[in-house]
């Protein structure tokens, strides 16, 4: 395997950075993950877009162009020999001091790693997830932006590890007003009655690219798609569940709290945007 650090390639033994990088210390940093599909990166422009806007939201300089990091993305891919898997592109603001001070890191470490990635099992996506209820919160947007698509993932693991303990697949995070979020690490939305929702980015979900690619499908069938605060009770009463995120693609979601959604199975609109969504990936992108 071929990892890159800061414009050199590395065996995956040899791919290190420093014990003093912010992005090891403190979670300083930010990334992206990144679906390629029969020789074609997904959406590659629109995560690097949102790559930039996360690291001007914490005033990191990534030192790199855009055009220079899709590069650095596809040569990643190429040198591993792959056409399909998923690329973690990993941006932290360098070696540092022991203090907070970002400003004593003279320079960001720009990481790519291409390898295969499976979230879940094949028969999850026919079957579909059990979900839980989660305690740990989503931290408010004033302290830490659900935009940023930051490194401090602890919040998302703990999240992660109550929803295994309580025998689920997939945890369902609430905010500090007791609304829907989202998933420890996918977006969620909800069918009733023929209508499509999902939670606005306001309560603090990430304005997943997946999840942008749902309402292009949902216009694309003429489903209506809105955006609106839902509690579990909307969750516990809708006629069909799914998560999306570029790791776990679209999946159905068919217990919540060992409630049912539905029927327990997954819904029609549900295999309906799968079918799709997979058709797209697998004919669009950006050649390697």
């Amino acid at each position: 395997m071929k990892i890159y650090i800061d414009g050199e390639f590395y065996e995956k033994a040899d791919a290190k950075i420093s014990v003093f990088d912010h992005g090891l210390l403190y979670g300083d940093g930010i990334f992206e993950g990144i679906r390629f599909y029969n020789g074609r990166v997904f959406r590659l422009d629109e995560h690097i877009h949102r790559l930039f806007l996360s690291a001007k939201a914490i005033l990191l300089d990534i030192g790199m162009t855009a055009e220079a990091i899709i590069e650095a993305v596809l040569e990643t891919i190429r040198r591993n020999g792959l056409t399909d898997g998923y690329v973690r592109l990993v941006v932290t603001r360098g070696e540092g001091s022991l203090g907070l001070n970002p400003y004593l890191c003279p320079k960001a470490s720009v990481i790519v790693i291409a390898s295969t990635i499976q979230l879940y099992a094949e028969e999850k996506y026919t079957n579909g997830l059990i979900l839980a209820t989660c305690s740990t919160r989503r931290p408010a947007p004033a302290a830490l932006s659900p935009a940023v698509k930051s490194l401090n993932y602890l919040n998302n693991v703990m999240a992660k590890v109550e929803a295994i303990a309580a025998g689920a697949e997939e945890g369902l995070m609430l905010n500090e007003q007791g609304y829907v979020a989202e998933c420890t690490g996918d977006n969620i939305f909800l069918v009733t009655k023929g209508v499509i929702s999902t939670p606005p980015v306001s309560a603090g979900s990430l304005d997943g690219i997946t999840r942008e690619v749902m309402f292009e499908i949902a216009a694309e069938f003429g489903i209506p798609l809105v955006e609106q605060d839902m509690t579990r009770y909307e969750v516990y009463t809708a006629d069909e569940c799914f998560l999306t995120g570029t790791a776990a693609e679209v999946i159905p979601a068919v217990v919540v709290d060992r409630r049912n959604i539905g029927d327990g199975k997954p819904g029609p609109i549900t295999l309906r945007f799968i079918e799709r969504f997979r058709e797209i990936v697998a004919t669009t992108g950006t050649p390697i």
